[in-house]
């Protein structure tokens, strides 16, 4: 029973693992740009519908739609006006620029939270339901639903909307994107500013499951990445099945090597699968390839 309960509730966390992934890889597979403050971004995400939470509240799952405009706000300007005077240059300039945009980040958070930790507990945080011995929380399984569901959302707008369109063809090829119209810097900002926002949105989903404080991003930052190499650069569905992996895996470590070493499975599956499948299991070789 210990064994199916942990496997449950690895699932559940994966589809967050997806969502928090999904984000990253689009502005990576786009941009060819890594994102080293999007784990910050999630946090701040959080400290949003913390403070709805405490000053109004209001439900965490109602405040998702706040913190995704407000990160959407922010990535936007961010790459409008300081990202893209780099984003032609060398990987390691933009590496270079996000590192730095993330300490900036994280002592501005800071400063005015302070280094607590803090957690999203609404009134129904100890309810659940029970399947025999294997007790489920209701928050487990809404930050599941509603994980996928922007994760679904995203594949929708990638792939029936105009401007979805536009964003896969920048990733596929830039200079034939152009010829048909696209305006690549638009692009660029639209699609940094959909990532942030994500990111914004798994901000809230992260605080009912964990508690959080300004210096988790890079923890966050570097599951993102291995659910990304899992799954396949580029591929949604790939970074659904990656964050499902990396969370099943995750909890059933715990049974033989107990939960601190959680962390270390994360970067030894990373390993496993840059050995194995470097592509990941539904990436193209195409996205896996860094452009030059």
């Amino acid at each position: 029973m210990l064994t199916l309960e942990l496997l449950i509730n690895g699932m559940l966390l994966g589809g967050l693992y997806a969502c928090v992934a999904v984000s990253f890889s689009l502005i990576w597979g786009v941009m060819n740009l890594i994102n080293l403050a999007h784990g910050t971004m999630i946090v701040l995400g959080a400290y949003v519908s913390f403070m709805l939470f405490r000053a109004f509240g209001l439900d965490p799952f109602l405040s998702i739609p706040v913190a995704a405009v407000t990160l959407f706000l922010l990535g936007y300007a961010l790459q409008r006006f300081v990202i893209n005077l780099v984003v032609k240059g060398s990987v390691f300039m933009t590496l270079i620029l996000t590192f730095g945009f993330n300490l900036l980040l994280v002592n501005a958070l800071l400063a005015i939270f302070t280094a607590d930790t803090r957690a999203l507990t609404p009134s129904y945080a100890g309810l659940g339901v029970a399947f025999g011995d294997i007790r489920i929380s209701y928050v487990r399984l809404g930050v599941f639903a509603f994980a996928l569901a922007l994760t679904y959302l995203l594949n929708l707008f990638l792939g029936h909307t105009r401007m979805g369109q536009a964003i896969k063809a920048t990733s596929f090829d830039q200079e034939a994107a152009q010829l048909v119209g696209v305006r690549i810097r638009d692009i660029f900002s639209l699609t940094f500013a959909i990532g942030a926002a994500l990111a914004g949105a798994s901000g809230p989903l992260l605080g009912m499951l964990h508690s959080f404080s300004p210096v988790v991003g890079g923890t966050l930052t570097m599951k993102a990445f291995v659910v990304v190499v899992l799954g396949g650069l580029g591929s949604v569905p790939g970074a659904v099945l990656g964050g499902l992996t990396l969370g099943v895996v995750e909890h059933l470590s715990t049974l033989v090597l107990g939960s601190g070493y959680q962390d270390a499975i994360s970067f030894l599956s990373l390993l496993v699968i840059l050995i194995l499948r470097p592509t990941g299991f539904l990436g193209k070789k195409f996205y896996a390839e860094l452009k030059a």
